[in-house]
Formats: structure tokens, sequence, C-alpha cells
């Protein structure tokens, strides 16, 4: 089987080639801190979460994979990662406006006036903003950034069935939530079904 793509970075990296980390980091750094910035809600932190991440590659290089996937390797680390900060700081996630952009928009009609979108987008928002974390993450991993359940369940090294059960009892709080504000169309409520 040939290696793919970050399976010859990786290779490249073992034999002390700087520049194929440099690779790496540029395809994946979007990635790797949106995801952090999402589950922190502070850029500085996303920022150093990017860092410690592509540290963590170069230091256990030795242990990656070249065959698998890298995607899902690094996003378990920044989920951790991510972790980490936020009970060492003592936050609770703030409302993810990447994920409610993401969910609100779509093929239905969006409301005409900019108004209207940014009320329904602070409604959307505070109903994630009350989620757990450990909800919060699974919204993030599958809404925002595409995840599979089994990918997810990698991320977050658990079982898929967890995964499954997360994401089920994070939709079915926010379209509880959703369906109670009187202000949204039942459509958006639905979007959690």
């Amino acid at each position: 089987m040939s290696l793919s793509e970050d399976g010859r970075l990786i290779s490249q990296i073992r034999q002390g080639n700087i520049l194929a980390l440099k690779t790496l980091y540029e395809k994946y750094k979007g990635q790797v801190y949106r995801t952090a910035l999402a589950v922190t809600r502070d850029r500085e932190a996303a920022e150093d979460i990017l860092q410690d991440c592509f540290l963590k590659v170069y230091t256990h290089i030795d242990k990656l994979d070249g065959s698998l996937p890298l995607s899902p390797w690094l996003h378990r680390v920044t989920v951790n990662l991510s972790y980490n900060w936020v009970k060492k700081k003592h936050r609770w996630l703030q409302p993810l406006e990447e994920v409610i952009e993401q969910l609100i928009a779509g093929p239905r009609t969006l409301p005409e006036s900019a108004l209207e979108r940014g009320e329904l987008q602070g409604i959307v928002q505070k109903a994630i903003a009350s989620l757990s974390f450990e909800h919060r993450v699974v919204i993030v991993l599958f809404y925002l950034d595409g995840f599979s359940l089994n990918e997810i369940a990698y991320i977050l090294d658990c079982p898929v069935g967890t995964v499954k059960s997360r994401l089920h009892y994070a939709r079915l709080t926010l379209r509880r939530k959703l369906e109670r504000d009187r202000r949204l169309s039942p459509e958006v409520a639905y979007e959690f079904s």
C-alpha cells in the first residue's frame, strides 16, 4: 500500500525534514485553530493550542502511523488540549458563532433582515451555551468540523455509542430550547431532530 500525502510527510519529518512539518502545519492549521477557538472561545488560547498540537506532532512523530489519516489524531489532541485549557481556567464555553452560522444557514429561506438574523443567532447561541462541555464538543466536531461518528469516537476516545448518545441528547436539548422560544420558526428547531 502506498503512503498517503500525510504519510509521506510524516516519513520525511522522521528523517529530519522540518519543511515537511511546515507543510503539515499549513495543511491543518485552519482546522485545528477553528476547533480550538470554537471550544475555548479565546483567540490566544486557540493560538497556543495550535502551537502545542504541532509540537506534539513533532515530539510524537515516531509513534504516528503514516498509513492512517492524520486529521482525527490532530483533532483528538486539539480537543484534549482545549479541554485542559477550559478546566484549568475554570471557564465554561461561550456561544459557538461558527456552529450557529452553519446550523441556521442552508437550503431553507433565511430571515431577510440582518436584525432578524442577529436575533436568531442570539437565540441559538444561548441554547448552545447551555450545553455541557461533552455535548458542545460533539456539536463542534459534528457540525463545524464535519467529522463522522466513528471519527468523533476516535477523537474523544470513547465508544461510537457514547458519541451517538451525546449527539442525540445535545440535539434533543437544543430542539426543546428552540421550540420553547416562540420567536423561531419550527424549521430551525427541526434542524436538531
